[in-house]
This record gives C-alpha cells, structure tokens and sequence, in this order.
C-alpha cells in the first residue's frame, strides 16, 4: 500500500452493506454480503477519479485487515479482490476453504 494511504480509515457501511475508503471528496468501495462467519465480497468499483491512485488495492487490504481482526472468513467473489489474493498468498488463509475457487489461489 503506497504511503499516503495508509492514514485513510476504512468504513464498513452496513446500512449500505459495503466496505468504504473515501480519497479526495471521492468514495471507493467493496460491496458485501455477511453472515454469521462469513463475508462475501462481491464487487470493488473506484470512481474514474481515483483509478490509478492505489485507492483500490488500498481498499482491498484494508478490507481484509478488518476481516481478519474480526476472525471471520472471506468468499472473494469479486474478480479484482481475488486477483489481489492470488497475487498476494499471505491473505489466503482468510479465505473459506468452501470457496468454489479456493484451489486456484
């Protein structure tokens, strides 16, 4: 994560159900499912204006610091969030082993 992000507070939204990192007046975010030991994440979208900023890997880091202090196990259903985990393997065991695309991590 570039150093400038690191002071950027991560939001979870439940009413919206979406993880939340706001840059610049701009919100990236990651949507997601919870159950009881479990959170899907489904999709991370970033505004035209923070592409290319590191906003979204950023976003996807900090999501999963949170999951992981909260000892609950990740679906990374969305693409950008399992290419992450792919490319960085110490996240992988956040991942549930009942994921449809665990082997291929």
């Amino acid at each position: 994560m570039k150093p400038e992000l690191e002071s950027l507070q991560l939001l979870k939204n439940d009413k919206k159900q979406r993880f939340e990192l706001q840059k610049n007046g701009h919100i990236a975010f990651i949507d997601f499912e919870e159950k009881e030991h479990l959170i899907a994440l489904v999709h991370t979208e970033a505004p035209e204006e923070l592409q290319g900023t590191g906003t979204a890997i950023a976003l996807v880091e900090k999501t999963l610091q949170h999951i992981e202090k909260s000892g609950k196990k990740v679906m990374p259903y969305c693409p950008f969030v399992f290419a992450y985990i792919k490319k960085h393997p110490e996240w992988k065991h956040l991942v549930s082993e009942k994921f449809p695309g665990y082997e291929q991590l």
